[in-house]
């Protein structure tokens, strides 16, 4: 018998469905995240993690942070981690996926873990400050149409999905005290489909953050296939640099925020750029082109638009 609660849940699906085709509407299949060896073509879960601690200043200072400007703490780590991906892919187009405990719509009353889908738009560059009402407003939609479990969700969008790689999403975030996952244990997460177990990376990179007396502490879970333990080291040092500079002025440009720490700052802007060379005092500027022609040739000497002259062309059309 085909019952009224039957028919509320039978709306409530198909108002989540209409809402994800609009909202996933011209997804890009793939982030292009900065990986240290090519992805194969077909699907690899070698997974390793590495963990970190922030201070309980700079903990203080996003919680702080977050009060003032009326979000959660989970909503500002999601800006952050946006904004740091922003940065590493010059996407504006950011999806990441955050496993949520939803109640099964089963005669039974189970729970799973399932995961939703924060697509958030950083066009325009806006100010931390304003991203964050961009990502508050993505979570309460995300929220109100999570009925549908991912599985059924790519199913009904008739998704075409690539082996090699997680449909919707290849990064994804949890908090222990999100508010879609106030009851599970931060370490029960690592045995769902998102996260890793036993070394096998079900996703590209996992960040799992938990919130102690101590301060905020994660764990950065990666496909060993795809990234250097280096590379996640590195971008644990701008993700950490790049929360001190959001709680140290929110109002700035996404794009101005800094993510390279002292030494970074030290080696790109002076090391790199010393680029002061000792010339043959005795030779004049064509002498010295004269020499480089002999010795590179067919090197590109000159560029203009799609237009480009070797040494050897440059050099004859001189004479």
């Amino acid at each position: 018998m085909f019952t009224k609660k039957d028919f509320e849940q039978s709306v409530s699906i198909q108002s989540s469905l209409t809402y994800w085709k609009q909202q996933l509407a011209g997804l890009p299949p793939l982030l292009s995240l900065p990986t240290d060896r090519p992805r194969r073509t077909d699907r690899t879960y070698r997974g390793s993690s590495q963990s970190f601690v922030l201070s309980r200043k700079l903990t203080t200072a996003l919680s702080l942070l977050s009060r003032q400007e009326g979000v959660t703490l989970f909503t500002t780590l999601l800006a952050a981690l946006n904004t740091l991906l922003y940065r590493y892919t010059g996407t504006e187009d950011i999806v990441v996926g955050s496993p949520v405990v939803k109640q099964n719509y089963s005669s039974i009353d189970l729970t799973f873990i399932n995961a939703l889908v924060l697509r958030t738009n950083l066009s325009g560059n806006p100010s931390f400050q304003q991203l964050l009402e961009r990502v508050r407003a993505v979570i309460l939609s995300a929220q109100n149409h999570q009925i549908l479990p991912l599985s059924v969700l790519i199913s009904k969008l008739q998704m075409e999905v690539d082996p090699s790689y997680s449909p919707l999403f290849q990064v994804t975030l949890t908090f222990n005290e999100n508010v879609f996952l106030q009851d599970i244990e931060l370490s029960s997460l690592a045995t769902s489909p998102w996260g890793i177990e036993d070394n096998t990376a079900k996703i590209d990179l996992a960040l799992m953050v938990e919130q102690n007396s101590n301060g905020l502490k994660g764990r950065w879970l990666y496909n060993a296939n795809l990234f250097d333990s280096g590379t996640i080291e590195r971008m644990n040092g701008h993700f950490q640099t790049l929360l001190a500079s959001i709680v140290a002025n929110p109002q700035q440009p996404i794009a101005k925020l800094s993510l390279l720490n002292t030494l970074e700052q030290q080696q790109l802007l002076v090391e790199l750029n010393h680029t002061q060379t000792d010339y043959p005092r005795d030779k004049c500027i064509h002498q010295l082109f004269e020499q480089q022609v002999v010795q590179n040739p067919e090197g590109v000497a000159a560029i203009f638009e799609d237009r480009h002259l070797t040494y050897a062309q440059l050099n004859a059309k001189a004479n």
